[in-house]
């Protein structure tokens, strides 16, 4: 069976509203194209960027999970926005590798269980090629790593929405994140203890080359979700 084509981009260091604009014009076409029975102009992406520092919050979330002010945020240049990703608070900005798949899943399989489960397996042997061990939490969304028994860091947030099996958001990978923002809300509305955040050069102890995680990340997303990348724009840094 031939292999579905998903176009690469790299929209860089982008505003988040602009990064969710573009998103939504995208199904939106995709959409479309399905509404008329134009399947063969669908075009599957694969968007990676990062964000400047912004609060999200999904349909699921409180802003009591915002431990500080929105005038704070301001005085600390943070944006606050409202989202209609699935999931409760959390932190983007620059030092993380943001991937929003525009995928219709109608072309692939329809199934959001799986397609979230796939997300996590494409970060857990990105893992695995830094020599560390992600795991999955049944009870949350995402990536993690465990120390002991009870000690967990989550390195990687997951949150999905999806129109007519055309999914758009995606996930959030710590590479050199500055973890001291999660300090300013509870991530992802998780308030058990043992439940943390790291990054992948907190766990190194080592500078990480963004450009080789994106490589590394392309790579098993192929396997994974068993899809042909494409490439219509340079690899940058963002």
């Amino acid at each position: 069976m031939k292999l579905q084509n998903v176009q690469f981009e790299n929209w860089g260091l982008v505003p988040y509203l602009e990064a969710r604009e573009r998103q939504q014009r995208l199904l939106d076409e995709i959409v479309a194209f399905k509404r008329n029975g134009q399947t063969e102009f669908i075009r599957h992406r694969l968007i990676v960027c990062a964000h400047p520092p912004v609060f999200t919050i999904g349909k699921s979330g409180s802003m009591d999970h915002l431990l500080i002010t929105h005038q704070q945020a301001e005085e600390e240049s943070i944006e606050i926005h409202q989202t209609n990703r699935g999931g409760d608070i959390t932190f983007h900005g620059p030092g993380q590798l943001v991937v929003y798949p525009i995928l219709d899943l109608d072309q692939l399989f329809t199934d959001v269980h799986r397609y979230i489960r796939s997300l996590e397996e494409v970060i857990i042997r990105v893992m695995a090629d830094y020599r560390l061990q992600g795991k999955r939490i049944a009870a949350y969304t995402g990536v993690w790593l465990q120390s002991g028994t009870d000690e967990w860091r989550k390195i990687c947030a997951i949150g999905v929405h999806l129109s007519r099996w055309v999914t758009m958001h995606g996930l959030a990978f710590n590479i050199s994140t500055t973890l001291d923002y999660f300090d300013k809300i509870i991530p992802c509305g998780i308030q058990e203890e043992g439940k943390g955040v790291t990054s992948l050069e907190r766990e190194l102890a080592r500078a990480i080359d963004r450009e080789e995680v994106i490589r590394k990340f392309i790579t098993h997303f192929e396997e994974v979700f068993e899809v042909s990348i494409i490439y219509g724009k340079e690899i940058k840094t963002g």
